[in-house]
């Protein structure tokens, strides 16, 4: 029986057949098919207006709740850490990845632009990736130098256990409280990232083929390649189980989950 998108799957597998540069913008929605949950929406660890000490959880994990209760802010912080643990890349991620060797193989580039913390693509086997929210795989002193890293294998859920027994953590090398490599809200994008990145689009360069995977694309420096992409004439392609984030701009929506809609493509 014909897939329901079947029309769009199999033109979305001959942009990328024949695409030289693809752009590939992924947030929460990619890994809920790993069972990781999202903040908010289905599933979501915190669908309540606020979390059980009383603040949204936007508020818990804000660089000035950071500053004043950093216990708060490590209490969500640790809950994120386990689940991220717990849960493993699923096959959107590995597919990226397979596809980033297939293009580099006949000349071309893929380049994934994320807004998650759990490192999967990397985990998954994707190089070009700009975490523009930092990983949760680094912990680093407010203080001092020190830093730990993890990689995916290591026991990170007892390891952040050990670390978090008491509220703050504090550094093992001066005392000081530590925090995991991430961004917090209203902190400032990774300035390095930022100007890497741009640098994907100098020379003319560009890209001849975006997506859009899981993410609502609130965020300017989100909806600026998609925008831009549409403008010029460049194919879009949104794969989100809910409603467009972007009609005006996106050429292609697939109201399918990420997975599902990777493994569909591949196929074809």
């Amino acid at each position: 029986m014909p897939h329901i998108y079947e029309q769009q799957l199999t033109k979305i597998a001959e942009l990328l057949r024949q695409a030289k540069r693809v752009l590939f913008i992924t947030g929460a929605g990619i890994s809920a098919d790993s069972g990781l949950p999202t903040y908010r929406g289905v599933g979501g660890l915190y669908n309540k207006e606020r979390t059980e000490d009383g603040y949204a959880i936007e508020d818990c994990l804000s660089r000035s709740m950071f500053d004043v209760r950093p216990e708060i802010t490590w209490k969500y912080m640790l809950q994120i850490g386990i689940a991220v643990a717990e849960h493993q890349p699923n096959d959107a991620h590995r597919i990226i990845a397979k596809w980033e060797q297939q293009f580099a193989q006949r000349g071309g580039k893929v380049v994934v632009l994320t807004q998650n913390i759990d490192g999967y693509h990397r985990v998954a086997g994707s190089k070009n990736v700009y975490e523009f929210h930092g990983s949760f795989g680094t912990l680093e002193c407010t203080e001092c130098s020190w830093t730990e890293s993890f990689e995916m294998g290591d026991d990170i859920r007892e390891r952040l256990k050990q670390l978090c027994q008491t509220l703050p953590p504090k550094c093992p090398q001066c005392k000081a409280v530590i925090r995991p490599r991430v961004i917090m809200f209203e902190e400032m994008l990774p300035r390095q990232t930022l100007m890497q990145f741009e640098k994907e689009f100098d020379n003319g360069r560009g890209f001849d083929l975006v997506f859009t995977i899981g993410t609502s694309a609130m965020f300017p420096y989100i909806t600026a390649p998609i925008h831009t992409a549409a403008s010029k004439g460049i194919p879009t392609v949104e794969i989100n189980p809910a409603d467009s984030a972007l009609p005006n701009s996106v050429e292609i929506h697939l109201q399918m989950r990420a997975a599902e809609a990777l493994r569909e493509i591949d196929k074809r």
